[in-house]
């Protein structure tokens, strides 16, 4: 009787045993020692074919490469990307499901309504991936030629010049009333349904400026169809030597940009944000990677998690201001 009851207790020891090692297995610690180990789905919030999709589209190519696994672009848009965005908040956090954060999803869109997801609670940050700036363009026929003549004008007749944008409380919106703080002008919105409109409506002359993307920009400043008069980022960029920066103007607290960073959800083991930041950090210093972006517009960028999280609550506060300020509403 007792040898049985030594055997029982040796065999519930070893079942015991077996049950730690296997919960073991299961551990998130454990789990991320063997990822990737399946494809991995990386949401874009947006429609295939636009700027966004094509950024998403590279990213996910060369990661693809560095880790060994598919990763797959899923579009997931509606609601200006929110959609998407609170897909992935909601997503298990196990580092399979990724998303391309946009400037407005993440800094802009929670000040101007109600939106099912926190920036900051929902999301762990992984990296910077690119960043993107805007031109301040005129019609060719508009009497200012410089930047300098152009708030000298605004200033003598308050009100009298229009700027166009894509839509109220878009990026390119904030952009002029982020210039309009630091300037001191008082100009007048006339906003559009996309940024397309707008860039025609400034091109046709219905409006005097805008802000505009500097891939679409460029197109109708190569044929003499857009002057532009400064950039808002804060060095010149490379196509467009000769117009210096707000900053160089001496505005250089109206410096924006349309930034992209990588999020996974919130919970995600910090040994699976460590493996992914290295390969983008990798890829923010490849070369080729940079031309590439180069021509979509962009600029290569990389970061610490830490340094994307400081990053984006730095916009989210200056853009908070802007809006108050401004007392813009949802678009």
């Amino acid at each position: 009787m007792a040898r049985m009851t030594l055997i029982f207790l040796r065999l519930l020891t070893s079942l015991a045993a077996a049950s730690v090692f296997a919960f073991a297995l299961y551990t998130p610690q454990a789990l991320a020692q063997d990822y990737p180990n399946k494809p991995i789905r990386l949401v874009v919030p947006f429609p295939p074919g636009g700027g966004n999709d094509a950024l998403g589209r590279l990213i996910a190519q060369r990661l693809s490469v560095a880790l060994g696994q598919q990763v797959f672009v899923d579009n997931k848009a509606g609601a200006g990307g929110n959609l998407g965005t609170e897909l992935v908040a909601r997503s298990k956090p196990d580092g399979y499901t990724l998303t391309l954060g946009f400037a407005p999803n993440f800094a802009i869109t929670p000040h101007l309504g109600k939106v099912n997801y926190d920036p900051f609670k929902d999301f762990a940050p992984i990296s910077m991936v690119a960043q993107g700036y805007q031109i301040l363009v005129v019609n060719p026929a508009f009497p200012a030629k410089t930047l300098p003549e152009l708030v000298a004008m605004a200033k003598a007749k308050p009100g009298s010049i229009n700027f166009a944008s894509g839509g109220n409380g878009s990026p390119l919106h904030l952009a002029a009333e982020l210039f309009k703080m630091a300037s001191g002008v008082d100009i007048t919105h006339i906003p559009y349904r996309g940024s397309a409109p707008a860039a025609a409506a400034v091109v046709a002359g219905e409006t005097e400026m805008m802000f505009g993307g500097v891939v679409s920009s460029l197109s109708f400043i190569r044929v003499n169809r857009l002057r532009p008069l400064a950039v808002t980022s804060p060095k010149r960029i490379e196509a467009l030597p000769d117009t210096p920066t707000l900053a160089e103007l001496g505005y250089p607290g109206a410096q924006a940009s349309s930034w992209y960073g990588l999020f996974a959800p919130a919970g995600t083991p910090a040994t699976i944000i460590s493996r992914l930041n290295r390969e983008m950090v990798a890829l923010g210093k490849n070369a080729e990677h940079k031309e590439q972006l180069s021509k979509q517009g962009q600029e290569a960028a990389y970061s610490t998690p830490e340094e994307l999280a400081q990053f984006v609550k730095a916009e989210s506060e200056k853009w908070a201001r802007v809006i108050k300020t401004a007392h813009i509403e949802a678009y």
